[in-house]
This record gives structure tokens, C-alpha cells and sequence, in this order.
């Protein structure tokens, strides 16, 4: 019982130690690489093509369907591990349960539920929506869009894989509940983010509280039964990959990814200098 206190807490610690070192270590190096210049490049392109709206769409489907192409392998990997790791983990966490930090978990577990973040997701695109004015719209669409996205993309992924799930819950695979949890409050900070000119390190905090949201929803979930341990690992690997693009797809129709090149400034028109007359000859007198 003692080690899943232990466990619990290191829930915590980790995502709140990773959070900031990912974002200013592994995080920079990836966003200044080939890979972000060369689809900084290509989303350029289809920008001007396109515009941003139906760029931002076109990205989030590609995005989606990326996802799903990696995400397959990794949920026929898991359902074949079921036997080696998730019964094991499932016996053990069984025997070790206490009844008042069980109560506290199934609290918890709770926030990844759908209809509790269908309301946050309501009202934060509400909240928002009159800080952007005119373009109030993009709030409204975008962070309404981050539920279904969510969901569907995960539905996919469940339907495919179709690996069950443990006798003492109905969580499937990836860990849904931890997606949710990323996707709704990711969008949340994102728009904090892009509404208010915030330091580069709130940026990072705002990443990590998510980061630590997720990784105990996680934790959660595998002591209150409902995921097998595979699942929810993969959910903290699904629910941030999902993020990353949907928030480039945010960035996009906010006209914030790429940054808009400002036009070249006019050449200035050079004005004429008129020659100065030239001067009469001096005609020197000279002495008859």
C-alpha cells in the first residue's frame, strides 16, 4: 500500500521535473530541426494556396490520420503484452487498494470523464470567445473542435486495435480518459497563451500543469481498475502526439503558424535633384 503512495506521488514529481526540461531542451532543438523548417515550408505553401482556414483543416485531418497509422502498431503490441504486463500490474494494484485513498483516485479519475470536459470545453470556448472580437469565431470553432477530435480519432484507434478491456473496468485502448484530459485543458492553455502576451516560462508552467493532470489522471485510471497499464501508457503518449498537432492546426487559423511575412517595404521613390545652372564665364578685363 505504502508503494502505491510512493507511486502516486512520483506521478507527480516526474511530469512536473520533465515538463520544463522537455520544453527548453529536447522541445527547442525540435522546433528550430529540418523537420519543423521543412513543414514550416510546406504549411507556407498551403497557406497562400489555400488560406488559413481550410489549411488549418486540411493539417488536422493529415495530423489525425498520422496518429492513427502510428498508434495502430503500438495498440497491437499492447493487446499482446496483456499477459506478461496488464494482468500482473491488474493482481497487484488489487491486493493493495485502501479504501479512503480509493475514493480520492475514483475523485479523480472523474476529470478524464467525457461529460464533466464536455462542459469545460463549452464554457472555455464561450469565456474566450469575446477577448478575439472579431475573429471570436476561432475560439468558438476551435476549442468545441478539440472533444470530437479527440474522441473520434480514439474511437478509430479502439475499433482497429479491439483489444477489450480488464474485467473491472470499460477502458479501452489508448487511455481516452487521458487524452481528454490533455486535449481539453492543452486547448485551454493554448488560448491562454494566444490571447495574452505571456513570458516564454508561463508558456512552459501552463505546459507542465497539463503535463501533471494528465500523468495522474493516468495513474488513476490503473488503480481504480478501469484501464489495463498498457492503455494508459499509451494515452500519455497518444493524448500529447494528438496535441501537438492540433495545436499547430490552432496556429495556423489564428494567423500565428507560419507568422505572416510582413511585405516588402516600398522602394523609395528617388527624387530628382535638379543640376545647379552652371556658372557664366568671368571674362578678366585685361589693360589696353
Amino acid at each position: 500500500m505504502v508503494l502505491l503512495y510512493f507511486i502516486a506521488a512520483f506521478a507527480v514529481i516526474v511530469p512536473a521535473v520533465a515538463g520544463p526540461l522537455l520544453a527548453y531542451g529536447p522541445g527547442r532543438r525540435l522546433a528550430r530541426g529540418r523537420l519543423a523548417a521543412k513543414t514550416h515550408q510546406a504549411v507556407a505553401g498551403l497557406v497562400v494556396t489555400l488560406g488559413r482556414p481550410m489549411t488549418a483543416l486540411v493539417f488536422v485531418l493529415f495530423w489525425a490520420a498520422v496518429i492513427v497509422a502510428v498508434f495502430w502498431p503500438v495498440g497491437i503490441l499492447a493487446h499482446r503484452l496483456e499477459n506478461v504486463i496488464d494482468w500482473p500490474v491488474l493482481l497487484w494494484v488489487t491486493d493493495r487498494r485502501s479504501p479512503g485513498f480509493e475514493d480520492f483516485n475514483w475523485w479523480y479519475t472523474a476529470l478524464g470523464d467525457r461529460d464533466p470536459l464536455k462542459i469545460v470545453v463549452v464554457v472555455a470556448a464561450v469565456l474566450f470567445a469575446p477577448f478575439w472580437r472579431k475573429r471570436f469565431w476561432i475560439p468558438l470553432v476551435a476549442i468545441l473542435a478539440s472533444f470530437p477530435l479527440e474522441q473520434y480519432v480514439q474511437a478509430i484507434l479502439a475499433g482497429m486495435v479491439n483489444r477489450g478491456h480488464p474485467p473491472t473496468g470499460l477502458g479501452s485502448y489508448p487511455s481516452g480518459g487521458i487524452a481528454r484530459v490533455v486535449m481539453t485543458f492543452g486547448a485551454i492553455a493554448l488560448f491562454i497563451a494566444l490571447t495574452w502576451k505571456l513570458r516564454r516560462r508561463w508558456h512552459v508552467l501552463l505546459g507542465t500543469v497539463v503535463l501533471i493532470m494528465a500523468t495522474y489522471e493516468g495513474y488513476s485510471r490503473i488503480y481504480t481498475q478501469k484501464h489495463w497499464l498498457t492503455d494508459v501508457i499509451s494515452g500519455l503518449l497518444f493524448g500529447p502526439a494528438l496535441f501537438l498537432g492540433y495545436a499547430l492546426a490552432v496556429g495556423i487559423l489564428a494567423g500565428r503558424y507560419p507568422r505572416p511575412v510582413p511585405p516588402p517595404a516600398a522602394a523609395e521613390a528617388e527624387v530628382p535633384v535638379e543640376a545647379a545652372p552652371a556658372a557664366a564665364p568671368v571674362v578678366s578685363a585685361t589693360a589696353p
